[in-house]
């Protein structure tokens, strides 16, 4: 009987380590192939776009002379950046930083002046209508492209995040910050209610509507610490340059998973998130009737019986 059994698992694992090698020669010439459809270079003048480490992509804010404030160039660029990183193979987590003093002053105001003479040059209240819905609809999707873009982004603030800034980094999947970072919900001081993301999202991060309604009616300055309280943050970090690295970090080891994988749990995170728990389960379910049958899966399991580091094709 000890025999039989030994037998039985020594054929399983010789079964294993073939399929092992079998998934990995395909996974190579995968991954080979996947190299004639990588996306042409796309070049920026608001951002800087890096891939410090393997399948990892770093976007960085960068207008720092103007404190990394939203300009109309910066509104545009975030959104292309974003859906180029989405279908981009070699991409599997973006970390979201910015460049100088500040993570992001909010919104240009000489900017927004130049936008405020544009819709004067419009006579007709129903055209000045038409204007602002589609700048406001264009300003709504560069924000939502973080959270649309099917790979992970992992958001490190440092300094100030003000106005524009926090309704991008509430649109990121996970939030890192420095001690110094400090936040404002600013709108309202500027004579407008926030209309690009942060209403919708930052009471589902902190799941406090009291807390989250005084920040937006007040804009109230908060710093790390309370960030970090509120749920707002996961880790704080003593610098921007300690900050930047974690996020790095956590990113790399994000992208050592299964692209699959990762990016079906997070597709059913955020269809989930607005909807009820049987929604989200008869979502996951059509999902992953097609990716069980993945080579990913059986990878992954090969691999776990095998003590072996797996590696998955680019997506």
């Amino acid at each position: 009987m000890a025999l039989r059994a030994l037998g039985n698992k020594s054929h399983a694992l010789i079964s294993s380590i073939g399929l092992r090698n079998s998934l990995i020669t395909k996974v190579e010439r995968n991954m080979s192939n996947n190299n004639l459809h990588q996306h042409e270079g796309v070049s920026f003048h608001t951002l800087n776009v890096t891939t410090p480490k393997q399948f990892v992509y770093h976007v960085e804010l960068n207008r720092p002379k103007k404190l990394n404030t939203f300009n109309k160039d910066m509104w545009i660029e975030v959104k292309q950046c974003f859906e180029h990183l989405s279908t981009n193979p070699e991409c599997r987590v973006i970390v979201l930083s910015a460049a100088g003093k500040h993570f992001s002053g909010g919104l240009d105001l000489t900017d927004a002046m130049k936008l405020g003479q544009d819709l004067g040059a419009q006579d007709d209240v129903a055209r000045k209508g038409a204007f602002l819905e589609h700048t406001i609809k264009l300003y709504q999707d560069s924000m939502s492209s973080l959270e649309v873009c099917a790979k992970p982004v992992i958001a490190a603030m440092h300094s100030g995040c003000i106005g524009a800034g926090v309704n991008l980094i509430t649109a990121a999947d996970i939030r890192y910050c420095s001690e110094d970072a400090f936040f404002s919900v600013k709108e309202v001081d500027i004579g407008m209610a926030a209309d690009v993301g942060v209403l919708q999202r930052l009471p589902k991060i902190v799941g406090n509507v009291s807390l989250a309604r005084e920040l937006c009616y007040t804009a109230r300055r908060f710093g790390a610490a309370e960030a970090h309280n509120l749920g707002l943050v996961s880790k704080v970090f003593p610098t921007k340059e300690a900050c930047v690295e974690g996020a790095l970090e956590l990113a790399e080891t994000i992208a050592e998973k299964s692209p699959i994988a990762v990016q079906a749990t997070k597709a059913n995170l955020i269809y989930s998130q607005s909807r009820t728990n049987q929604e989200g389960l008869d979502h996951i379910r059509q999902i992953n009737k097609l990716n069980l049958q993945s080579e990913d899966f059986a990878n992954a399991a090969v691999a776990a019986l095998t003590k072996e580091k797996p590696k998955f094709s680019k997506l």
